[in-house]
C-alpha cells in the first residue's frame, strides 16, 4: 500500500523497543488510550484510537430461556485462563461468597484453543490448573484443589461464540477483576449488549468502557509487580472483600443490578461500540490518508 498501519495491542509495557520497530510505519492504530498514551510516551507518537465493539445482533436482552435454575444466583466468568485476567481473583471471591450463598453457582467459559498457554496457572491460589487426559483444562479439579466445592462450579466448557448470547442470558452476574486489559474485555462488552450487570475492574483499557453507571465497578486497584518477564505500568491488582462486596451487592439488589446491566446495554449503542461503527470508523480513517 501507499501507507502502511502498525495495528498494534499490547499488555507487556516494555516498550524499549517500540520507537525503532514501529519507525518503518506511516501510521498506528491502537484499541485503547492507555496503549495510545503508552506508545506515545515510548516512541513520540500519536495512535490513532479505535475502539472494539461487539455484534447487537446476536450480544442483545432476551428473556431467559430457563435451561438454569431460576433459584440458583449464576455468576459468569470468561476469558483464557491467565494470570493477566485475573481468574485467580474470581475463584478467591466465589470461595467466599458461596459460603455466604450456598445457592450461588460460578459459571465459567474459560476454555481456549491453547490450552496448553494455561496449565500451571496459580496466581494467589494454592494449587495450579492442569490438563486433563484430553489435553483440556481440568477446571472441577482444579477448584477443588483450591477449596471449593465442584457443584459450585459450572463448567460450560468450549462454546463457539455464536452460542454464548443464550448462555449470558442466563446470567444474574458478570465478574471480570482482569488486572490488565490492552482493549476493553470482549466478554465484560458481550455480557453488557445482552444487558447482564458486570462487576469488572477500572483499570488499563477498562477505563475506556467502565464508568460510574454501566457496571458495578472495582476501584480498589494497587500496583502489579512486573510478572513473568513483562513489564506491567498501569496494571492494577483487584480487592477480594470489594469483589465479595460487589457480588453481595448483584445478591441482594437484583431489580437495580438489573437496572444497571439494561443501562450499560443502552450505553454500548449510544457510543457506537459495535462492530459495525468499529468498521465505518476504520474505513473513514484509512481513506482519508489517500
Amino acid at each position: 500500500g501507499s501507507r502502511n498501519i502498525a495495528r498494534c495491542i499490547f499488555e507487556n509495557t516494555d516498550l524499549s523497543l517500540a520507537r525503532a520497530a514501529l519507525g518503518r510505519y506511516d501510521e498506528l492504530l491502537v484499541a485503547s488510550n492507555w496503549n495510545a498514551q503508552l506508545l506515545e510516551q515510548a516512541a513520540g507518537r500519536q495512535a490513532k484510537v479505535i475502539f472494539e465493539g461487539v455484534d447487537t445482533s446476536l450480544f442483545c436482552p432476551a428473556q431467559k430461556s430457563g435451561v438454569m435454575d431460576r433459584d440458583t444466583f449464576h455468576v459468569f466468568s470468561g476469558g483464557k485462563v491467565e494470570f493477566r485476567k485475573g481468574h485467580d481473583l474470581v475463584l478467591l471471591a466465589f470461595k467466599e461468597f458461596h459460603e455466604l450463598h450456598s445457592d450461588a453457582v460460578l459459571v465459567t467459559a474459560w476454555h481456549s484453543p491453547w490450552p496448553q498457554l494455561s496449565a500451571g496457572f496459580r496466581g494467589r491460589l494454592t494449587s495450579a490448573v492442569e490438563l486433563d487426559a484430553d489435553g483440556a483444562l481440568d477446571i472441577r479439579k482444579w477448584v477443588h484443589e483450591n477449596g471449593l466445592d465442584p457443584q459450585s462450579v459450572i463448567d460450560i466448557g468450549f462454546v463457539p461464540n455464536p452460542l454464548m448470547p443464550s448462555v449470558l442470558r442466563e446470567m444474574d452476574v458478570a465478574l471480570q477483576p482482569s488486572r490488565a486489559e490492552a482493549c476493553t474485555s470482549l466478554p465484560v462488552k458481550e455480557a453488557m449488549a445482552c444487558g447482564v450487570p458486570v462487576i469488572a475492574a477500572m483499570n488499563t483499557g477498562m477505563l475506556d468502557l467502565l464508568n460510574e453507571v454501566n457496571c458495578i465497578p472495582l476501584k480498589r486497584q494497587t500496583t502489579v509487580a512486573d510478572h513473568d518477564g513483562a513489564s506491567t505500568e498501569g496494571w492494577g491488582e483487584c480487592d477480594v472483600d470489594e469483589i465479595v462486596a460487589a457480588l453481595e451487592f448483584a445478591y441482594e439488589r437484583r431489580a437495580q443490578a438489573r437496572h444497571i446491566g439494561m443501562r450499560s446495554r443502552d450505553w454500548l449503542i449510544e457510543h457506537g461500540r459495535t462492530w459495525q461503527t468499529h468498521a465505518v470508523e476504520l474505513k473513514q480513517w484509512i481513506l482519508a490518508m489517500r
